[in-house]
């Protein structure tokens, strides 16, 4: 279930940041984290994508309140969606990198399939 993991934040932080991660998920394909937040955007910008598969008012409008750039969300109805007409689910793909330098947090790429 989206929206169960904390992720060390406040709320309006953590729906801030989810809000930016999936917008920019969806605007460039892929993105670089660590496994706790990929994993909750992966189920963000999934349910979106299913949002997205019927195109009607109250699914844009859905979508518009929660990702951030206008131009993303007609991309996200017009070349996203429908390229997984066919496909119930597992839009998304998380590979593992390894850890941080830093402080050895797991990193790993996630990526639109």
């Amino acid at each position: 279930m989206p929206g169960t993991r904390k992720l060390g934040r406040e709320t309006a932080h953590r729906t801030a940041m989810l809000r930016a991660m999936v917008t920019f998920l969806l605007e460039n394909g892929k993105i670089e984290t660590t496994v706790s937040r990929a994993k909750e955007v992966s189920a963000m910008t999934e349910k979106f994508i299913t949002i997205a598969k019927v195109e009607n008012l109250y699914n844009k409008r859905l979508a518009m309140s929660f990702i951030t750039k206008e131009d993303v969300v007609n991309k996200l109805f017009t070349e996203i969606a429908p390229k997984y007409a066919d496909k119930n689910g597992g839009y998304t793909r998380i590979t593992k990198l390894g850890p941080r330098r830093g402080d050895a947090a797991e990193m790993v790429i996630i990526e639109l399939i």
